[in-house]
């Protein structure tokens, strides 16, 4: 039995007694362990919440004190995000956009009310999550906070030469210009003609369009040029030949031959195959758009940034298209007019390109009085990205290419210095990506918005930042269907001897490993010099458990994911967020669902497609959402269980098909433990070895308690992370590089973790990790330590051996804190 069974089933033993039905923790400062700050709070100092259930919630009730700081802990799925994000900060933002006109609420997201009897107390909710900020090509670090907007202002101002208004220093603004006379009827006979010009400047780069790169296409990866187009010679994913927009318009335009191989067309039918501005066509009646190749293959593929695109179409532009810094803005996406403006020698290309914390001592040393109250706000956005860590990070950086702890990170930056009280923060996991040395920053920027006057509530997991608040609430005793109710409420020393598992678990140290494992080759990397690393030559071990590590930004990810050969054959499992609609689910996502429809096929004599919800089998009615959603406007939309297939999302004759005794619906509602043992061996005619492979990975990462077809939308981010683990896991491959994959991870959580690192290892893989978390370091073979610093003060390897190694030597931050963490 895994060590997070053991311990929800001593906490439901432990809890059980002394938690009334709706109410599980004690109410009274007197009970034990109980904070005195709830005690002494009235009916105005409270959040209060009765009668939550919202995703797992049972029914709960629980008092969160204002003005603390109040963290919510438990395993990974066990309620807190539907408690903190789905109930309390959900409502608050749903009664703020009430407020607004109806017009105004038009373009605003609808949100429903969250299910729940009674919330009380609520203040205005700022939220700040993981959530991975925009990837579109366009957006970087300094659009995204205001710091380019003030930028431009500051330049458009004191620049010289002068080149106009702040849109000229704009990558995202292009230069147009245009002339024209309009008629304006001043009277009944009065009718006069003028002549008018506009003219804009802008300072996109006319090259690469601002995006900083230019693309190379390689022409033999879109089609087989010895097939003519009739023939199917386009290679390109999901160009079907059947398609109106795609390869139809190129066969039945009328301007090239179908039928003559691409090989033999004439100078003037390349020209058009390839080149051809937007020209209309008809085709089969229907007027349609016929354009040159690469500049459909640029509109449709290359506008996305890499990271948003599915893992297919990815695979696909990786291996047809180049990306080169553009050799017109040299990568700085401007014009070379916004770059001749400067201000003591410095053009805005340059304060973009430069690390934050470099760039903010530039701007504290400009004095000019006209614009000093620009210069104070972009001197304080600037001081906060230092003060948050983040003075690494150059404002040119693309948006898309941050961690999810960086991003948390930069949207901390417009509330540091907000003068705003009395309002609630509530952070996820705000110590993602934290190095240890950082942690303790990030909880003094908690504490300082809790001393204003601010209610914070914090979800998180690490034992550092759970130490430092007022006020603990956890969750638990379980995940999924095992957990919704409250184990303990009270004083971090009260959760110490509440014997919950947070409790058990709180005060748990990894010792480092007495004997390590021998390699049997090394990975070698020279001259590695992506973003800041410097010309690194590293041996990566082979067949053993390393861990690179090292102070955020120090160049751990650049190292791994930028600099390992593709030839090493390697899985690689990074911070990506997993894409899925209300639709997708892990039955979907990992592909499970594929076996398990073919089994019900060939054992029914039907078509697979009967036994997808989002094909043939789908209920007519609700087209498989298995709800109805009605719009309402700018109201919330209202989803009610279809009553055609009451929520199973298949048509009624799709249920008579059955195998091993249960129809398909009664298949997707089985958790992961249930499945594993319905498709096992021992299960006679439903054993299934390709679904069963698929469901042993899934309870290896731990989630044996989800259902095959919850929705992904309702997945915590811990739940994502091992749900990705899992799929990956499935891959051929020899090496496994995970990037810190304790993200979400309750501490009960890490040792299953470490467990499965060890199989990984011990079945003869070879397993990087790039990670923080101190126990991962205490288990591993070998460390890999960078910095010694962030940004051009890293990108060196200060420490390779072992963690006893590290430990003895203490000669890096992250040794410091090793030696303290496991108490040497």
């Amino acid at each position: 039995m895994s060590t997070v069974k053991k311990a929800a089933e001593a906490a439901v033993g432990k809890t059980a007694a002394k938690a009334p039905a709706r109410r599980t923790a004690a109410k009274t400062p007197a009970a034990a362990g109980a904070s005195p700050a709830a005690g002494r709070a009235g009916a105005r100092d409270l959040i209060r919440v009765q009668g939550a259930r919202v995703n797992n919630l049972k029914d709960i009730s629980v008092d969160i004190p204002k003005r603390q700081l109040t963290v919510f802990t438990g395993v990974s799925g066990s309620g807190k995000s539907s408690l903190v994000f789905g109930t309390v900060a959900a409502e608050s933002q749903r009664l703020i956009n009430e407020t607004y006109s109806s017009f105004v609420q038009g373009f605003m997201p609808t949100l429903a009310r969250p299910d729940v009897d009674v919330l009380e107390g609520l203040t205005t909710a700022i939220i700040v999550d993981q959530q991975r900020m925009g990837s579109d090509p366009r957006s970087t670090v300094g659009t995204a906070t205001d710091a380019n907007a003030m930028l431009r202002i500051l330049f458009s101002r004191l620049g010289t030469p002068h080149i106009g208004s702040p849109g000229a220093f704009s990558f995202n603004v292009a230069s147009v210009s245009a002339s024209g006379g309009f008629r304006v009827e001043r009277g009944a006979d009065k009718t006069k003609t003028e002549k008018v010009s506009f003219t804009r400047t802008g300072g996109m780069c006319v090259r690469c369009e601002g995006r900083g790169s230019v693309s190379d296409i390689d022409l033999t990866q879109l089609y087989d040029d010895s097939k003519s187009l009739a023939e199917g010679a386009f290679t390109i994913p999901g160009w079907k030949s059947d398609s109106f927009w795609t390869v139809r318009v190129y066969a039945e335009s009328g301007l090239l031959d179908p039928n003559k191989p691409i090989a033999k067309f004439t100078k003037k039918e390349m020209q058009a195959f390839l080149h051809q501005e937007p020209t209309k066509v008809k085709v089969d009646g229907v007027n349609l758009t016929f354009e040159g190749l690469i500049p459909k293959i640029q509109k449709s593929f290359l506008s996305k940034d890499r990271e948003a695109m599915q893992p297919h179409i990815r695979e696909f532009v990786d291996r047809a298209v180049t990306f080169t810094r553009c050799p017109e803005c040299d990568g700085t996406r401007l014009s070379e007019a916004a770059r001749s403006s400067k201000i003591d020698g410095i053009s805005i290309a340059d304060a973009c390109a430069m690390e934050i914390r470099d760039l903010a001592e530039w701007v504290r040393k400009l004095t000019e009085p006209s614009v000093a109250p620009l210069l104070a706000a972009l001197q304080q956005t600037l001081d906060s990205f230092v003060e948050i860590g983040l003075g690494y990070l150059a404002l040119d950086r693309p948006a898309g290419t941050l961690s999810g702890g960086e991003a948390q990170r930069v949207k901390m930056i417009r509330h540091l210095g907000s003068p705003l009280t009395d309002v609630t923060y509530v952070f996820d996991e705000p110590t993602i990506g934290l190095h240890p040395h950082d942690i303790s920053r990030m909880n003094d920027l908690l504490l300082r918005l809790r001393d204003k006057g601010n209610t914070v509530l914090v979800v998180e997991h690490k034992p550092e930042t759970i130490r430092v608040a007022d006020h603990v609430v956890d969750l638990g005793p379980a995940a999924g269907s095992g957990g919704g109710t409250i184990c303990f409420e009270g004083t971090v020393e009260g959760l110490r001897t509440s014997g919950t598992v947070t409790g058990r678990h709180f005060d748990d140290r990894a010792a480092v490993k007495e004997s390590v494992r021998r390699p049997n080759g090394v990975l070698e990397i020279r001259g590695a010099d992506k973003h800041n690393l410097r010309a690194v030559d590293v041996d990566i071990p082979l067949g053993v458990l390393t861990v690179v590590t090292g102070v955020a930004g120090s160049g751990k990810s650049s190292l791994v994911h930028g600099s390992i050969p593709a030839s090493a054959g390697v899985v690689s499992v990074d911070q990506t967020p997993i894409r899925g609609s209300r639709r997708s689910n892990p039955a979907t996502y990992t592909g499970l669902l594929e076996p398990i429809r073919k089994a019900f096929a060939k054992a029914n004599g039907v078509k697979p497609a009967l036994f997808s919800a989002n094909s043939e089998g789908a209920c007519p009615v609700c087209n498989g959402a298995g709800v109805i959603y009605t719009d309402l406007a700018m109201m919330a939309g209202v989803a009610t269980p279809c009553e055609e297939c009451e929520g199973k999302r298949f048509e009624a004759s799709v249920l008579e098909y059955r195998f091993g005794g249960r129809d398909i619906s009664e298949v997707l509602a089985m958790s992961v433990a249930e499945a594993e043992e319905f498709f096992g061996q021992g299960s006679g005619d439903a054993h299934l070895p390709a679904a069963h492979r698929i469901l042993a990975r899934l309870a290896d990462v731990g989630l044996g308690y989800l259902s095959l077809g919850q929705p992904l939308t309702t997945l915590s981010g811990g739940e994502r992370q091992r749900l990705k683990l899992a799929t990956h896991m499935g891959n051929k491959g020899g090496v496994y590089v995970l990037d810190e994959p304790t993200t979400g991870l309750h501490l009960a959580d890490v040792e299953q973790l470490l467990g499965l690192l060890d199989r990984l290892v011990d079945s003869g893989k070879s397993v990087i990790v790039v990670e923080h978390h101190q126990a991962v370091m205490a288990h591993a073979d070998w460390i890999i330590d960078l910095g010694p610093g962030a940004g051009h003060d890293g990108g060196e390897i200060v420490f390779e051996g072992t963690p006893a190694d590290l430990v003895a030597a203490r000669s890096t931050l992250t040794g410091e804190h090793l030696a303290e963490y496991v108490g040497a």
